[in-house]
Formats: structure tokens, sequence, C-alpha cells
């Protein structure tokens, strides 16, 4: 304990540095931005400004890049509160109580008190953070290739069993991701794959093309303009305190939510956004009056706020103890880290200490920042809400096509980034997820390697993974995953079967 105080203190030295403070500080009034603007969110937000990091060090790439991340998910109250219109997906829940609760004249009251409850919910996940991550990343360090390549395919099939579309599509779209990062030179032989004679190929499709183009582009062509700002109830200053009975019924849904939050983040998959509407639920359930649950009940906004910051920390825990990525967004700042010269997994906090530990450290400034930036600068979150689409979305692409260029200075980047951008508005519009590809993209080079030394290993006996426990357990555990997939997807066959024969007897009554 007293070490990791000792190396927390050194993280603070680091994130408190100017340059580094103020990255922290710009990633948190951007990612707030971000959180405002509808139809942007996240991960479209990390993965548009990506490139501006380049010139930047390891450890103000990834604060920056955080910073973003976390700054999202309080500025996506905003909107939901004044204007019944969700930042990002994880802020629908706060549309329904936060509204009406605006509409009774305690917007001010509705914005402070998720402000404080993310606060608190994200600090409470950074110090959960600062003590679970550096011994879960000393027992990974035992991992040999047979166990780093089960728990790969774990967080792979873990993450498509959370997905809310199919288990199928989302495998699909991961597979796609891990064909597309065998593209280029081969590791062990040097030979050049699937590279169509283009030398750009040689070091495979970059993160920064491909997120850009799915979740930048693809967002901004699938996104409908038109009526995107509706009527905006502004809150006076002076009404940006709770009352006391306000605050009371607010303090048990934010410990739950801090709790509950931090739990699914931890999981693979979309957590913020699981983690605030099972939060809404669980509040709702234990409420003494369930029936205020949509028409302005406290509850309601501190709950699923609180539980979305909470887990966007908790997602943190995997990335940097284990280099895995729980989801898309952590996906894409693995990448980043990557693209720095960074490796991430166990080995973060002993080679990297001053980015493993001032990243640490910034979180808590972060979060800080954030309760100070979005109560007194609301009003000019909502005047950005004002900026015409038709201005903003050109903006955007323009952006989008300089930023992807400047990384390489490769037009092949900008070709892929624009196909990119039209395969994602297509799967959307497929009802594909897009996310997976990503993190089927990041991981392939990683999940390669290790599997094929672990075959080397066994002379290319698969049973490898299965002869060791720690490998044998992750694998069961897979297993077990997509038979309980089967068994759901064969419930719902059989249910359907069902329905379909009762109208087909109900006509032949008829």
């Amino acid at each position: 304990m007293e070490s990791t105080l000792l190396s927390l203190a050194h993280g603070f030295a680091v994130a408190l540095a100017p340059a580094n403070a103020w990255y922290a500080f710009l990633g948190c009034l951007v990612g707030t931005l971000v959180g405002v603007l509808p139809g942007i969110g996240p991960l479209a937000g990390i993965s548009i400004l990506l490139p501006v990091t380049f010139g930047l060090n390891a450890t103000q790439a990834i604060i920056m890049l955080a910073g973003i991340y976390y700054g999202s998910q309080y500025g996506g109250s905003t909107t939901s509160i004044l204007m019944r219109i969700p930042g990002e997906a994880s802020s629908v829940m706060t549309c329904i109580d936060g509204y009406a609760m605006a509409k009774k004249g305690r917007a001010g009251a509705a914005l402070c008190i998720a402000a404080v409850g993310s606060w608190i919910g994200g600090t409470f996940g950074v110090l959960v953070l600062t003590v679970v991550a550096p011994p879960l990343a000393t027992i990974a360090l035992r991992f040999g290739p047979p166990e780093y390549t089960a728990l790969l395919i774990l967080g792979l099939i873990f993450l498509a069993y959370m997905s809310s579309s199919s288990l199928i599509r989302t495998l699909l779209m991961a597979c796609l991701g891990l064909l597309l990062g065998m593209i280029g030179i081969d590791n062990m032989t040097g030979h050049f794959r699937y590279s169509f004679d283009l030398a750009e190929l040689g070091d495979g499709i970059g993160i920064v093309p491909v997120a850009v183009g799915l979740f930048g582009l693809g967002e901004i062509l699938s996104t409908p303009s038109a009526g995107a700002v509706k009527d905006i109830i502004s809150p006076r200053l002076r009404d940006l305190l709770p009352t006391r009975k306000e605050w009371s019924q607010a303090v048990m849904p934010i410990t739950r939510g801090t709790l509950l939050g931090f739990i699914i983040g931890i999981i693979p998959g979309s957590a913020h956004i699981i983690s605030s509407f099972l939060s809404y639920a669980v509040e709702r359930r234990v409420s003494k009056h369930p029936e205020e649950f949509g028409k302005g009940a406290v509850a309601g906004v501190a709950g699923p706020e609180t539980a979305n910051n909470a887990a966007s920390t908790g997602a943190f825990v995997p990335l940097l103890a284990l280099g895995i990525p729980t989801s898309p967004i952590t996906a894409v700042l693995i990448g980043a880290l990557m693209i720095h010269g960074v490796s991430v997994g166990p080995t973060l906090v002993n080679e990297h200490p001053d980015v493993f530990w001032g990243f640490v450290a910034s979180m808590y400034v972060g979060n800080l920042m954030l309760l100070v930036l979005n109560l007194p600068l609301v009003g000019l979150f909502v005047t950005v809400l004002r900026i015409p689409y038709a201005y903003l979305y050109p903006l955007i692409i323009m952006f989008c096509i300089i930023g992807v260029y400047v990384v390489n200075n490769s037009i092949v980047d900008v070709w892929i980034m624009l196909i990119m951008g039209a395969v994602g508005y297509a799967l959307r519009k497929f009802d594909f997820d897009p996310a997976p590809l990503v993190l089927g993209l990041v991981i392939s080079p990683i999940l390669e390697q290790s599997l094929r030394q672990s075959l080397i290993m066994s002379n290319g006996n698969y049973l490898i993974f299965f002869s060791r426990p720690i490998s044998l357990g992750l694998m069961m555990i897979s297993i077990g995953l997509l038979v309980l997939a089967a068994y759901a997807f064969m419930l719902k066959r059989a249910d359907w079967r069902t329905k379909l024969a009762e109208v087909e007897a109900g006509e032949t009554e008829t």
C-alpha cells in the first residue's frame, strides 16, 4: 500500500505539470462539448480527435483522450435535461426525469445533482482503480501466450454476448476486424499479406483512418441534422443549488449508482450504457414512490448519471491492468498508446510508470475540473447547441480528412477513411454494430502473435489451451457463454413458432 501511495504521488507530480494539466483541461472541455452535441458521442469524438494527439507524448495523449471520454459522460446530461435530447447513448435515461424536472423549473437542480453524482461516481472509480489495477497487473504477468490468447477470445465473446445486437452479427463484425488486422507485413516471416501491392499498407491498416471513418464520418452521415435542436430550457445560475429535500433524495441513488456502475464497468461491453439503464430500473424498483418516475424524480437523474461515470472509470481496470479493451472506446485508447510506442498490458505499470500513474492521477484532477466546468459554463454549452448543423457538420468532415492525412501524409489513409465512412453508414442502415470491427482490428496483432506462440510451444497442438488451468478456465467460460446464447436463441425461436401456430390456428377458425 505504501508503494502504491508513493507511485500515486509521482503520478500527481506528472499530472499537475502545467503541460499535462492543460491537456487534461482541454480533454474535459472538448469531451463536455462532444457530450452536449447530439449525434456525435464519445467514440466519434475520440476517433475524430485522435490525429491531434500525434504531436504529443504518450502521457499527454492518453490524458487528453481519457478526458474526452469521461467528459462526454458529463456533457450528455446537459442536453438530456434542457432539451430532452441525449447528447450520447448513456444519457438516454436522464431525459425522462431530467427534462421533467426542467419543466417544473428545477433544471438547475437537475444539472447540479447530475454533475455532483457524476463526480462522486468517477472519483470512486479512480480510487478503486488505484488500488486494484497494480496487483491485478502483477498477477497477469504470470500469464503465458495460451492464457493471453484465451483471455482475448473471452473478451471478444463476452463483448458479443453483452451486445445489444445479435451474437452472430457482433462476432461477424469482430472477425472482419481481425481479418483487416492481418493486412501488412507478417511479424514472424516478414512476408507482405493482402497489401494489394500498396507500400503504404506494409504497416497494416491504421486504427486512425478506420476509427475516424466508421465513427466520425459514418456517424455524421447517418445522423439527421433537421430538427436536431428543440426549445432549450435555460436555467438561471442562482437556481443551480438543489434544496435539502432534493439532496436527501439523491444520496442513496448516488451511492447505489456508484457501486453498480463500477462493477458493470469492468465487464466487457457498452458498460456506461448498460449501467445507466440498470441503475434507473433499480431506483424505480426500490423507490417508495415509483409513480413519481417519469414526472421529475430526483433518483431518476442521480442514479443513472452516477452509474455511467463510475462505469466509464471501471472500464479502465482491464485496460490498464491486462491490456484488454472492454469496449470500442478503450480499444481506440489502446490503439493511441500503441501508436505512441507504448505496449499496453501487465508490463505497463513497470515499463511506463509515468504513463500509468500520470494517467490515473489525471483522472482525479479531471473529475474535479469537470465539476467546476459543468455548472458555470452551462450557458456556453447551450449557445453551442444553437449552431446550425448545416455549418457544423461540414467543418467536422473537413477536420476528419485533414487530421487523417497529416498523420502519415498518406492519401491512402484518406481513402481508407472515406471507404470506412461509407461502410459505417451502410452497417448502421442494416442494423450492424460497427464497434466490434474496431475492437477486432486493435487486438488482431496481439491475438495472432499469442496464438502462434502458443502453437509453437505445443508443436501445433490446439489442446494446449485446455491443458493449462487458467487458459482452460477462460476457454470454458467462453464456451459456456456461446451455449447460453444458443439456448436463448432456441427459446426465442420456439416462442416465435408457438405464436405463429396460434395465429394460424386463429385464422383457420375464422
